[in-house]
């Protein structure tokens, strides 16, 4: 997801490469929140797309954030789909027009843009980047360009981003 939370010329980026229906990624989202608040500004936390090929309406959740990111509501958008991740799972799309429809967005937009594929570039994009810097699961942050993978345990994840976030802002 281009959008971020903070002004671009932030001095550090972490990367936060996430499959929209994981359970793993809600649990991460309260290490992230804390880093935002930790940080504030001088953080630049991107949400990146990752979605698994277990999750089957991931791919789909993906490119409807995009479509929240458009309409001005990424990451509010990224987070409230987060806490439905089973709902997701057993009800598919309606769920991601509910929660459009729910932050106040466009719903139908929303509608159309999973079927005329507007986002796809941009979720394959994504997928292809988390690929090649060897990915395979999610949560899995970048910071620095280190990689740290949250897929296997969030066990001490924030502390670790937060030595090298100190370290980098030291320059």
């Amino acid at each position: 997801m281009s959008d971020s939370t903070t002004a671009p010329a932030s001095p550090v980026v972490l990367e936060a490469w996430f499959d929209l229906q994981c359970p793993d990624c809600f649990v991460a989202l309260d290490d992230v929140r804390a880093l935002r608040e930790q940080y504030g500004d001088r953080l630049d936390v991107q949400l990146r797309h990752f979605p698994l090929e277990k999750h089957k309406h991931a791919y789909a959740a993906a490119q409807a954030t995009e479509e929240a990111v458009e309409q001005g509501k990424g990451w509010p958008y990224a987070e409230a789909l987060l806490a439905r991740t089973a709902e997701l799972g057993d009800r598919g799309e309606p769920v991601l027009l509910e929660v459009a429809a729910e932050l106040g967005l466009d719903a139908e937009e929303f509608d159309t843009a999973l079927i005329d594929g507007r986002h796809l570039l941009t979720v394959d994009a994504d997928e292809a980047e988390g690929k090649a810097i060897k990915v395979t699961g999610t949560p899995t942050y970048v910071i620095g360009g280190e990689r740290l993978d949250g897929g296997k345990s969030q066990e001490g994840l924030r502390e670790r981003i937060a030595e090298i976030a100190d370290r980098l802002l030291k320059g």
